[in-house]
């Protein structure tokens, strides 16, 4: 059975993550996956404080596994997090910022800590506040991340922060992934695109079905974004999101100056696309590994089959050696 100390660590018995996509999360999709053996995570960002409430609270009777809260750093409620401290999930993961004291908060209530990062400095930091385990992005992956690719950026996350557990994460769907993730000494994978194409993500179905209609070439950095939605600190990191060229993408690239000047306006259509289950006609958030997802698959299909196919490739390389 593939097995990592990971999984040890975090007490699950594969070491598959379901990236913490904000409000692109709910119970069902995060119980699916920790049912699976995997780490479901629910992300808190631009979620209402009492919706978190409730979504923890479904999570519980959904599943008896571990699973994450995910928070961004830059645009942490501090309500949210006190909430989420108070409901004492076993694992808490970080992104987008320096997680300061965030770290010894989490661990004083007997929490583990999970820091994403998308730099050796940003590694060798969290590395120093402490974290269990460390979230290596290469730069194919959705949302928002940087600029190096997954497999130079992983192996130097690796050597710079060692014994600290290392995740691998952009440009992963498949077993195919995992595998190599475990060849570069990553202890785990964090995926985010090919959960998107789940049964239990709460997107909708026009977005899924672009990530299945996309090629990775379609999946580009969206600097534009970071001029209409305005976090702290820009993107968080320096970090630019990913997402599917759309119309709306393709317009207000070429236009960032008017862009700034009519944030206000933008960010208004933005939150009535998400209202009315039409952000895919402006933004959907994907990674290059659009390209590797073709069906719509349950969770725990995505989980049991990532883990299959990576077994057998691991056998692959394994015969090499004969």
């Amino acid at each position: 059975m593939l097995r990592t100390p990971l999984c040890d660590l975090l007490g699950i018995e594969f070491p598959v993550i379901q990236a913490g996509m904000g409000p692109f999360t709910a119970a069902e999709l995060v119980a699916a996956v920790s049912n699976a053996g995997g780490l479901g995570s629910l992300g808190a960002s631009q979620r209402p404080v009492d919706d978190l409430g409730r979504q923890l609270a479904l999570i519980r009777t959904l599943t008896d596994r571990p699973f994450a809260v995910n928070h961004l750093v830059p645009s942490l409620n501090e309500e949210a997090f006190a909430l989420t401290l108070e409901a004492r999930p076993p694992i808490i993961s970080l992104a987008l910022g320096d997680s300061g004291d965030l770290v010894k908060r989490a661990h004083d209530v007997d929490i583990l800590v999970i820091q994403q990062v998308h730099t050796v400095k940003q590694a060798r930091q969290a590395a120093e506040r402490e974290v269990d385990v460390i979230i290596a992005q290469g730069g194919e992956a959705g949302g928002f991340g940087g600029m190096v690719a997954a497999l130079a950026l992983v192996p130097q996350v690796i050597d710079a922060v060692q014994p600290i557990p290392v995740v691998a994460a952009g440009g992963i769907a498949d077993g195919r992934g995992l595998a190599a993730a475990l060849v570069l000494g990553a202890q785990g994978v964090n995926i985010g695109t090919r959960f998107l194409a789940s049964v239990e993500a709460p997107i909708s179905a026009g977005w899924k079905q672009a990530i299945l209609a996309a090629e990775s070439e379609h999946a580009v950095k969206v600097e534009v974004w970071n001029d209409i939605i305005l976090l702290p600190g820009g993107g968080g990191y320096g970090t630019v999101p990913r997402a599917l060229r759309t119309p709306f993408i393709e317009e207000w690239q070429q236009r960032r100056n008017d862009a700034k000047r009519e944030a206000e306006r933008l960010q208004g259509e933005v939150i009535t696309a998400v209202q009315q289950g039409r952000l895919h006609e402006m933004v959907p958030f994907a990674g290059q590994t659009a390209g590797l997802i073709h069906e719509i698959l349950p969770a725990g299909e995505i989980v049991r089959g990532i883990v299959a196919e990576a077994e057998e490739a691991l056998k692959r390389v394994t015969q090499l050696l004969a």
